[in-house]
């Protein structure tokens, strides 16, 4: 008897993908984190205000991953993310333009996206990379385009949901592709979630001493340059 092959396809990633937002920013924020059933199909990603993030991945599979944040969300996100790590409230950045703001959301995206390509490599057996997020602080819908790295692109859109009902949208770009498993394997175990974010910080400590402050037209220029536009 033929045995029925199991396929991996789009919006497995992407519940995947969804999956390390809730889990790395619960770790985080020692909060919940939950997000809709219901994913919307979309035509164009993009950053929208307060403050957008992105990340392209390329290898096995090719994609950018954005998360937007209203300024309500992000200072959520942010002061429970601080308090956790032990900062007095006194000293918490009191605006979400505050450069402070900007390099923890993109800190915390990091963790989410290497939560993911761990994921990727030890249940599909494929490989990717990421590139380091970017981060912009903006008053007005930026548009990105994706036409060049993506030979058949799909985009989705996923709402997310703080513990104070605060609400920020994930946006899905990727190549539109499926894996079908040959035979069964063992993938490997989850690292510790704690041990985890401590690596991850650790990192992104290091990195952040070495990227130097950039102006708003700078990071716009970067943005630009780096989708090849």
């Amino acid at each position: 008897m033929e045995e029925t092959k199991i396929v991996y396809g789009t919006e497995d990633l992407l519940t995947s993908l969804c999956n390390s937002v809730t889990r790395v920013l619960g770790i985080a924020t020692q909060t919940k984190v939950h997000y809709s059933a219901m994913v919307q199909r979309i035509t164009k990603v993009g950053l929208k205000p307060d403050i957008g993030c992105f990340v392209l991945f390329d290898g096995g599979f090719t994609g950018l991953v954005v998360l937007n944040f209203a300024a309500e969300t992000a200072m959520e996100i942010y002061s429970r993310y601080m308090l956790h790590m032990g900062m007095p409230k006194s000293e918490l950045a009191s605006s979400h333009t505050s450069d402070e703001v900007a390099n923890i959301l993109g800190e915390l995206m990091n963790q989410i996206v290497g939560d993911f390509t761990g994921k990727v490599r030890r249940e599909l057996q494929t490989n990717i990379t990421q590139n380091q997020p970017k981060m912009l602080v903006l008053n007005k819908q930026v548009m990105l385009s994706v036409d060049t790295p993506l030979d058949r692109p799909e985009m989705r859109r996923v709402s997310f949901y703080t513990e104070k009902s605060n609400v920020f949208y994930l946006e899905l770009a990727i190549d539109r592709t499926e894996f079908v498993r040959l035979y069964e394997f063992d993938a490997n175990e989850t690292p510790d979630p704690d041990a985890l974010l401590a690596f991850e910080q650790e990192n992104q400590a290091q990195a952040a001493e070495a990227v130097p402050v950039q102006t708003e037209a700078e990071d716009n220029d970067e943005l630009l340059k780096s989708l090849g536009m």
